[in-house]
């Protein structure tokens, strides 16, 4: 009996536990496996979603560290001209406008995941002349606009493949998950991206800046490396790429649906977009800041990004997308609007962070539709055409610029807004049957 005490106290005694702490790495497994399997983040258990994600972000990264570092060049080089800053911007994005329909074509018929890594090394490549030119102190405006429009174009490429990719990996009924998420990975660097650059043009210049993004580049390019997807379209007969291209405009016509988003995706780049290009400077006009606050203002605009992408992720199935999406273009031009005759810091700083979530919602959502309402065989170049959307947002902003230089930045922000918003009502009531859309 007393053995059998003695072994009982052994037993409950603390000083046992010697093999129970040992579970905590299969717990934390399980909470990570947890996070992964919840509404929001579902698609990124599928492996090659995890990698495309990876690269999107490190992608964005150095596409957002880039703007905002092109930018402030620019206003050092030409005395803080709003043209001069809009017109490195459509070096940069016209390209898109035409290079994205080859983008889309090649993308119908050649490796998604080879046309990336290219685009992406291209544009590394070109980063680092222009970190050179500029720490050399032989950068000039003419330059940059060349190097914008390589750069433009690499991305044109990039773009419909980065895209279209994912619906090779996604199965359909998680594809808006997908899409918001990628788009996530773009906006989390919005955040981020902008108030690093910022911050880094303090201490090492914009040359500094840019050196460190040509390396980032090169990391996105590798990242694609580990994707095992890469299917290619069979063709029953090979057509050359302007047959392509001429049958996927011909196909998105011929569709009112897939004609609506398109359209729905152009009025903002045309008129809500314009912030984008013009925010540095009306900002120095405006609230009359630095370098780091500007970054500050751009992260805004990430955060609630961020925010409106990751709770449309979270959404598995709604109804009446299509009222949604003209319900959120009204919205984004008033807030511009609010935003435009916003005079104080933390005035304007709400009104970015709305139009940060109202405008990635809207984005997220139109291109989700798009991509469920293209044929798989299409869906490179119906994706091309949405790519010509962002082309089209330093095009657009050019006659706002050019009016900016007469009345003030705030004044053609307000004129921008006020389209945006008419534009979208006047859509909504010539087009009833686009408010059905589910």
């Amino acid at each position: 009996m007393a053995q059998e005490a003695i072994r009982a106290r052994i037993a409950a005694s603390p000083a046992a536990p010697a093999t129970t702490p040992p579970a905590p790495a299969p717990a934390r497994r399980r909470r990570g496996n947890s996070i992964l399997a919840s509404p929001i983040f579902e698609t990124l258990q599928i492996r090659d979603f995890r990698w495309i994600w990876i690269g999107s972000f490190i992608s964005f990264m150095a596409m957002n560290m880039q703007m905002i570092t092109r930018g402030w060049l620019v206003l050092r080089l030409e005395n803080d001209s709003p043209l001069a800053l809009v017109l490195v911007m459509v070096s940069f994005a016209a390209p898109m406008t035409i290079v994205s329909l080859v983008g889309g074509a090649l993308a119908d018929r050649l490796p998604k995941k080879n046309l990336i890594i290219i685009s992406q090394s291209a544009n590394a490549v070109m980063t680092f002349v222009l970190a050179m030119m500029d720490a050399s102190g032989t950068i000039w405006f003419g330059a940059v606009l060349i190097i914008g429009v390589v750069n433009g174009s690499m991305m044109a490429i990039n773009m419909p493949s980065r895209q279209a990719i994912i619906s090779d990996i996604v199965p359909e009924n998680k594809l808006m998950n997908a899409v918001a998420l990628n788009n996530s990975a773009m906006n989390l660097t919005r955040i981020i991206g902008p108030a690093i650059a910022g911050f880094l043009i303090i201490f090492i210049q914009t040359s500094g800046v840019f050196y460190l993004i040509s390396i980032i580049y090169v990391l996105s390019a590798l990242s694609l490396l580990m994707v095992k997807t890469n299917t290619v379209r069979a063709k029953s007969a090979r057509k050359s790429i302007g047959k392509d291209i001429y049958e996927g405009l011909r196909y998105v016509w011929g569709d009112v649906n897939l004609r609506g988003l398109i359209l729905m995706a152009f009025l903002p780049s045309l008129f809500g977009f314009t912030l984008f290009a013009l925010l540095p400077v009306w900002a120095r006009e405006a609230l009359n800041v630095n370098s780091s606050d500007l970054g500050i203002l751009m992260t805004m605009m990430g955060v609630g990004a961020l925010a409106g992408t990751l709770g449309l992720a979270a959404i598995r199935k709604f109804s009446r997308r299509g009222l949604l999406l003209l319900g959120l273009g009204v919205v984004w031009g008033i807030t511009l609007v609010g935003l435009a005759n916003s005079m104080i810091f933390l005035v304007a700083v709400p009104f970015l962070l709305l139009i940060g979530l109202i405008s990635a919602v809207y984005m997220s959502l139109n291109m989700t539709l798009t991509q469920l309402w293209a044929a798989p065989e299409m869906r490179g170049r119906v994706m091309s055409i949405m790519m010509m959307t962002f082309g089209l947002m330093p095009i657009g902003a050019l006659p706002f610029g050019t009016i900016a230089e007469y009345i003030g930045t705030a004044n053609a922000l307000t004129i921008s807004g006020a389209m945006l918003s008419l534009l979208i009502l006047a859509f909504a009531f010539a087009y009833p049957a686009f408010r059905r859309i589910e």
